[in-house]
């Protein structure tokens, strides 16, 4: 079980500073080494991206790049919120969940890196497959509508019923993306000649975002199941690895070796009429 033990229930918990969110954190080999191995993997990810992106020129290859590039640069920075006690907070739990009246770290700034991050995986995504802005447009907001849902599953105090209300609304949202992973967008990038690199990172892309609700509903913020904060953190942490770093990587090295597969959109490379005869 984990809990600040330092600040009284009926205390204001605005009173914890970040520095007691620091001491926790630092006090807490599980749940630092969960921040920390992030920080490192992001740091070295945005060496790796910059060196491989290096000769990329073609516009729809450089956006690709771009994107991927974000998907480090925003982890190391939340990652370091989150280890300076930033992006942390104590909140009590409602009645109802198992550990209720008792105070628990709140990792909320994991949220705010999804909400900035996952769009720029379903951006980078979205232009390998070559799908039409309006799909790419609709599934990025509800990615969105997705992280601040779920933020607010995470946060809430007042009701133990109301945190399960937004993780369904937020699981909702997620339905929407995944039906384009799986079918709107696989068959764009057939047309784009995309499929066979789309397909491994759709699969990687679909199975590792589905833990994220399993870590939710099993952790200290849904069920608490696993009523340690570190073993909760390192979940995340170890999908974060794979949905973010890895992903990026082997997008990046295909689209570096590929670019002019992933330059020549379908809609250009269609055949011209030829002007009719008089």
């Amino acid at each position: 079980m984990y809990h600040t033990g330092s600040i009284d229930v009926g205390s204001v918990l605005l009173q914890a500073t970040q520095g007691d969110a620091l001491s926790q954190i630092q006090n807490d080999v599980l749940l630092s080494s969960s921040l920390w191995v992030n920080i490192a993997l992001a740091g070295l990810s945005i060496l790796a991206f910059v060196y491989m992106g290096r000769n990329i020129t073609s516009e729809r290859a450089r956006l690709i790049w771009g994107a991927t590039l974000m998907i480090p640069l925003v982890s190391i920075s939340s990652y370091l919120g989150l280890a300076s006690g930033l992006t942390v907070g104590f909140i009590e739990m409602p009645s109802g969940h198992a550990l209720a009246g008792q105070e628990v770290m709140s990792q909320w700034g994991r949220y705010l890196t999804w909400a900035l991050s996952t769009p720029m995986i379903l951006l980078a995504l979205g232009k390998l497959a070559d799908v039409d802005t309006g799909s790419l447009f609709a599934v990025i907001a509800a990615d969105i509508g997705m992280c601040v849902t779920g933020l607010a599953a995470a946060l809430i105090t007042s009701s133990y019923l109301f945190r399960w209300a937004f993780y369904l609304v937020s699981c909702a949202f997620f339905v929407v993306v995944l039906y384009a992973l799986l079918v709107e967008w696989s068959t764009a990038a057939v047309e784009a000649g995309t499929a066979d690199i789309f397909e491994t990172l759709r699969v990687l892309t679909v199975v590792l975002w589905l833990g994220y609700p399993v870590v939710w509903a099993v952790g200290v913020e849904g069920l608490a199941l696993v009523q340690s904060v570190g073993l909760t953190s390192w979940g995340y942490s170890a999908l974060d690895v794979f949905a973010k770093y890895v992903f990026a990587f082997l997008l990046l090295r295909w689209v570096a070796a590929n670019e002019q597969t992933v330059a020549a959109s379908r809609k250009g490379t269609a055949p011209s009429s030829a002007p009719a005869d008089d």
